[in-house]
């Protein structure tokens, strides 16, 4: 089941999903450093707990690691989605809730998906 991200989980994948380009830790960490005082070993931690719940994958190179994000911001975000209404306990209550709350733009968004992916579209 996917999980939402802690703080600075979503700070690195933000950052890997906009440069969409392998990283080592110290990349990262230059990265994050210009916004913050932060530790490598820190960086090097959380970027391994990513990989470990299948966000990143990785290469060693030398003797460090180069990682990749394994999909996009989108595709995870769907998952997520996808794992809450899974958990929810009444699929149909959950959907009437979240259409009721969706602003205009965001049922325009999902009349568009809909357009592209209609129900009962996907092969069983």
């Amino acid at each position: 089941m996917a999980r939402g991200l802690g703080e600075l989980e979503s700070t690195i994948m933000d950052h890997l999903w906009a440069t969409n380009e392998p990283a080592t830790v110290r990349d990262v960490l230059a990265h994050l450093r210009r916004e913050r005082a932060i530790a490598y070993t820190t960086v090097m931690t959380v970027m391994d707990k990513l990989h470990t719940k299948g966000l990143l994958r990785r290469e060693p190179v030398g003797r460090a690691y180069v990682y990749e994000v394994v999909s996009s911001k989108e595709a995870y975000t769907a998952e997520v989605m996808r794992a809450s209404l899974a958990g929810s306990g009444n699929r149909t209550a959950t959907l009437v809730h979240f259409l009721e709350r969706l602003t205009p733009e965001e049922a325009k968004a999902l009349e568009a998906a809909l357009q592209v992916y209609p129900p009962g579209g996907r092969d069983t």
